[in-house]
């Protein structure tokens, strides 16, 4: 790497980052983004697959953004960051692979500042059949129809629990899929109990229902999918009727060959717990990390914004982007920027509350219903280690290996952790991001180029 260290390197092209980013660069700052993606936008705001689809809410204004940061900072695209490090001068590197030729590289990105907005990812949870072809994370599902025009399936059964499952079902029917139905976990009252934070999201969510009633796809509250049958690919699900802890009162079977199947969301947060940034428990129990007023992390240099800091909607992740990258600036915080941001954290708690994920999905597993899919760890095996001693998420992973796989516990983490009676821990991976051994070892050697 050569030349002078940037301002600010932000990580992540989403709502967050690019707010941030541009906020930063508004404001003098020389600032670099980095994205593993060929463009902005992270998974909400995915670009369209063709013109005439009908676009994401909030998009075109994210696209004037993008455009205004194209001008005014370094966007690196195609740039996935495995690690952060501190230099002996204060200086944060941000280390990258960038594939040319077919192969990866690594690159090097330093910044006297950092500002975090990786976003989270889908987290499912394990049941019997879920690693047939024809099962994928309801994020998935709206991935593919929303980057790529494809529809996953012709009769889809959508399940889970939050908010989320609405625009995909109503994406997922729009595009001609037959939806078969939304089987909501929860009691389905969501945020009644809440109707001022609830109000500025009624329209959006009548919108979502009236997409559904058109396409007729009923919303079924305290239903979930409990097991998925099929030879070579999904054939069909059992949906459950569930009590409240989520235990089965009675089950039938609908024939099918696409579920769509999401529990929230997984904070990304490995490249703050790599510098040593400290956590807390979100309301669904999810490890962000912790920021103060002005989104700055305990760790001087290095803020957080959007899903790392508590998953609460592109909104408020745009927001908070917004008053990190003033804060990098060293600028003061608008006062009305900071009430819209701490409401819309309240309407945030008051949602992942409403949804929580009971226990009981416990009690759908069998004793071969596979935790971990990477290792092909199944139920009993986690069992066995309990049996032998193991007492914690931890030595569970040593005794039976769920988490050593290729995902490195980033989908089976949560269930084991529930598992073994735990609430989840900070990831602390040194690689943040799957990197092949030939670019790891180059990145070793002495840098010899660069990004400015």
């Amino acid at each position: 790497m050569t030349g002078n260290p940037y301002d600010l390197v932000v990580v992540g092209g989403g709502a967050a980052g690019v707010a941030g980013a541009l906020s930063a660069a508004q404001h003098g700052l020389r600032v670099a983004l980095l994205d593993s993606g060929a463009r902005l936008g992270g998974q909400y705001f995915r670009h369209p697959a063709a013109p005439p689809n009908p676009g994401t809410p909030g998009f075109d204004g994210f696209a004037r953004r993008a455009r205004a940061l194209a001008e005014r900072a370094d966007v690196l695209l195609g740039h996935q960051v495995w690690s952060v490090t501190r230099e002996p001068d204060g200086d944060l590197t941000a280390h990258c692979v960038t594939t040319s030729d077919g192969a990866e590289r690594p690159v090097d990105v330093r910044g006297r500042r950092l500002l975090i907005a990786t976003g989270a990812h889908d987290r499912p949870l394990p049941f019997p059949g879920w690693d047939l072809p024809g099962v994928l994370t309801a994020g998935g599902a709206q991935a593919l129809l929303k980057g790529n025009g494809v529809v996953a399936g012709q009769r889809v059964v959508v399940a889970g629990t939050g908010p989320f499952l609405l625009p995909v079902a109503a994406g997922l029917a729009g595009a001609g899929a037959r939806v078969l139905g939304v089987h909501e976990a929860s009691a389905g009252l969501g945020l009644a109990r809440h109707p001022v934070l609830a109000l500025g999201k009624a329209g959006e969510a009548a919108s979502y229902a009236l997409t559904l009633a058109r396409h007729r796809v009923p919303y079924r509250p305290r239903t979930a999918v409990i097991a998925a049958h099929g030879r070579d690919r999904l054939e069909a699900v059992t949906v459950a009727r569930l009590g409240r802890a989520w235990n089965v009162l009675s089950a039938r079977r609908v024939a099918c060959d696409t579920l769509a199947t999401g529990y929230g969301f997984t904070p990304q947060i490995d490249l703050g717990v790599q510098l040593g940034c400290a956590t807390r428990h979100d309301a669904d129990g999810s490890p962000v990390l912790a920021v103060d007023g002005r989104q700055a992390t305990g760790v001087p240099g290095v803020w957080a914004a959007g899903e790392p800091t508590g998953v609460g909607g592109w909104r408020l992740a745009e927001l908070e982007g917004r008053l990190a990258g003033l804060a990098a600036a060293g600028r003061a915080l608008p006062v009305q920027l900071v009430r819209r941001r701490d409401s819309l954290r309240a309407f945030a708690r008051a949602l992942l509350a409403a949804y929580p994920v009971k226990d009981g999905w416990q009690g759908w597993l069998r004793d071969d219903t596979l935790v971990c899919r990477c290792e092909e760890v199944p139920l009993a095996r986690l069992r066995e280690a309990q049996d032998l001693g193991a007492t914690d998420a931890r030595s569970v992973k040593l005794l039976a290996r769920p988490g050593m796989g290729w995902c490195q516990g980033r989908i089976c983490g949560y269930p084991v952790a529930c598992l073994t009676g735990e609430r989840p821990a900070p990831p602390r991976r040194p690689v943040a991001q799957p990197i092949t051994l030939a670019a790891l070892a180059e990145a070793a050697e002495p840098p010899t180029g660069g990004h400015p």
